[in-house]
């Protein structure tokens, strides 16, 4: 069912997602041909802002904070698993893998290295601030509209 909580948990983490996709290519100038990556994180970053973040609102301050960095975490994961899912799915169909078995362990590998990049300390400094605003923001709607 809609709320307001999860409207504001899903616009919080959309944007969260697609400003540190932004930042995240600045830390990759490498790459040219970067697609519809933004808007792809922005879209996974209100699905699960809807489902992870905003199921949780109301619960109290101590709660929100918690909130806000599990659907932080969350959003990480989901990002970097179905990344990592796509690249592999690029180097198998260049023949780059043997067997099934081990492209579905490149996906870990690849998930490790594009984590990496993660690791700077502007890219957690982005995700901590988002947090506490999304669990923040996400809390006071699912307190004044309910």
């Amino acid at each position: 069912m809609p709320t307001a909580a999860k409207t504001i948990a899903a616009l919080c983490l959309a944007a969260l997602a697609y400003f540190s996709s932004e930042l995240v290519k600045t830390l990759l100038p490498e790459i040219q041909a970067w697609g519809n990556f933004s808007l792809f994180n922005a879209g996974l970053g209100g699905v699960v802002g809807w489902i992870v973040v905003g199921k949780r609102a109301g619960r109290g301050t101590k709660d929100a904070i918690a909130n806000g960095l599990t659907g932080v975490a969350a959003l990480i994961l989901w990002a970097l698993f179905l990344h990592a899912c796509y690249e592999m799915f690029q180097l198998s169909l260049k023949r780059r893998y043997d067997g099934p078995v081990e492209a579905f362990a490149a996906i870990f590998e690849i998930g490790l290295e594009y984590g990496q990049v993660l690791l700077n300390p502007m890219m957690l400094v982005t995700f901590v601030i988002g947090a506490l605003a999304t669990g923040y923001f996400t809390e006071f709607a699912a307190r004044r509209w309910r």
